[in-house]
């Protein structure tokens, strides 16, 4: 039978994973799928090939831990969270680094220490830019899948923070209709970021 899929996470794996934490051949699949995702990032904030994989080996410990107690919401992302957990992984090891440098005198070590705050804030504002790159991505997809009708009830209401009745006035349009309409788009866009999200 195919692995189900949400997004692009492996639904029953982390299922299986959860009531069976010992099993191996599920850690290996795991680690198989996600763990160049993880790797991935780590290079792309800059670390070095080995500093990579020792990130992703700990990011893969505290996964190990975690899971066991983890419940998949098809509302969020198992991706977003993996992504946060690596983030916060590679912050914690940038920080370590500069602690046990720190004194050695040695000039990359310097250039280190005067960086990794710049790279923490680098990275906090192009995960931002992404995030704002992604959500305009999900909003002109979605609005050219619904009716302009709908999609004015979505952004009076959800945007513009007008109450059901106005927007129905200015729409025109019944008040439930409006309500209707706005949890419509707000689903399409909330399954839209998850399937851009998993192919980032």
């Amino acid at each position: 039978m195919a692995e189900q899929s949400q997004g692009g996470t492996r639904v029953t794996l982390l299922a299986r994973l959860r009531q069976q934490p010992a099993d191996q051949r599920s850690w290996k699949e795991f680690v198989d799928w996600y763990g160049p995702v993880i790797y991935a990032w780590c290079r792309r904030w800059n670390l070095q090939e080995a500093d990579a994989h020792d990130v992703t080996q700990e990011v893969l410990l505290r996964l190990a831990a975690k899971l066991r107690d983890f419940v998949y919401d098809k509302s969020g992302t198992f991706r977003g969270w993996l992504k946060t957990l690596t983030h916060h992984a590679w912050y914690d090891f940038v920080h370590k680094k500069r602690k046990r440098d720190r004194g050695s005198g040695d000039s990359a070590v310097q250039e280190l220490l005067e960086t990794v705050a710049a790279r923490t804030d680098l990275a906090g504002r192009l995960e931002a830019a992404f995030d704002q790159e992604l959500v305009a991505a999900a909003v002109a997809r979605v609005r050219e899948r619904v009716a302009p009708q709908t999609w004015e009830a979505y952004r009076l209401t959800a945007l513009e923070g007008l109450r059901g009745a106005e927007a129905a006035r200015r729409i025109p349009m019944q008040v439930g209709q409006v309500y209707v309409a706005k949890q419509r788009v707000h689903k399409l866009l909330q399954e839209e970021i998850g399937r851009l999200d998993s192919m980032s």
